[in-house]
């Protein structure tokens, strides 16, 4: 199209790890996966979560229609489908029918009866995309993987995240000042609360400044048996977690 202009690709370079080159598949896996799982294995100490009480065990109730619809509704319909090879736009014309509807929920409230997950929705497919605007790309880290799961495994975690959420909010287990990731909080809650902290400031004379970091592969980095004893202390049943 000769209004668009040209997108300049980046020059090909072998990506590095270690200093080596990566010639070899198994190379390269092993570097992104170096890269992106470093903390799994590390040691923790558990002992932070004794000053935090523990709640009474909360009564899980079945899902709701409403639920799985409200979680399908939002969810965009060009999304690039999983292993399963069905897309959002395929759900929401399969669960149209309110047969397929109720046993999807059958399935889901089953799942959670038996505190099991199956296997066919822990299959991925994960596809390594390039970060824009990076000078080099021979570096693990100027790369992104992303994981496409099974979609009707997708809907029950959109629910169960609902919930949960829900749940974390309304108990206040979740600091007031946490705006991201969390419905009904926006990139202009965080603003409001910025300039808020920088006027409380200003009514002191005192100058405000800011400290920003980012922690990088935080969501590969969860340790998963600390999150089971965080769950835990928030009263949610064994099934659950």
């Amino acid at each position: 199209m000769n209004w668009v202009n040209k997108q300049k690709l980046p020059i090909p370079k072998a990506i590095k790890f270690n200093g080596q080159p990566c010639l070899e598949l198994d190379n390269l896996w092993q570097a992104l996966h170096f890269t992106f799982n470093t903390t799994q294995l590390h040691i923790i100490d558990c002992n932070v979560l004794d000053e935090l009480r523990s709640f009474l065990s909360l009564i899980w109730t079945y899902f709701a229609e409403e639920e799985f619809i409200s979680s399908l509704t939002k969810c965009n319909s060009s999304s690039t489908p999983g292993p399963d090879k069905l897309s959002w736009k395929h759900l929401k014309i399969i669960l149209k029918d309110s047969t397929c509807l109720k046993n999807t929920i059958s399935i889901a409230n089953t799942y959670i009866d038996l505190g099991h997950w199956p296997s066919c929705f822990k299959i991925s497919s994960a596809v390594i995309i390039p970060k824009s605007n990076k000078a080099s790309y021979d570096s693990p880290k100027a790369f992104r993987p992303i994981v496409l799961l099974n979609m009707l495994g997708k809907l029950i975690e959109k629910v169960i995240s609902d919930r949960l959420q829900l749940h974390m909010v309304s108990n206040n287990f979740i600091h007031h000042s946490q705006l991201g990731g969390l419905k009904f909080k926006s990139t202009t809650n965080a603003g409001v609360a910025l300039i808020h902290f920088i006027y409380t400031g200003w009514v002191r004379n005192l100058l405000a400044s800011t400290l920003t970091f980012n922690i990088s592969q935080f969501f590969p980095s969860l340790n998963h048996y600390l999150l089971c004893l965080i769950l835990k202390k928030t009263s949610l049943n064994s099934n659950i977690i």
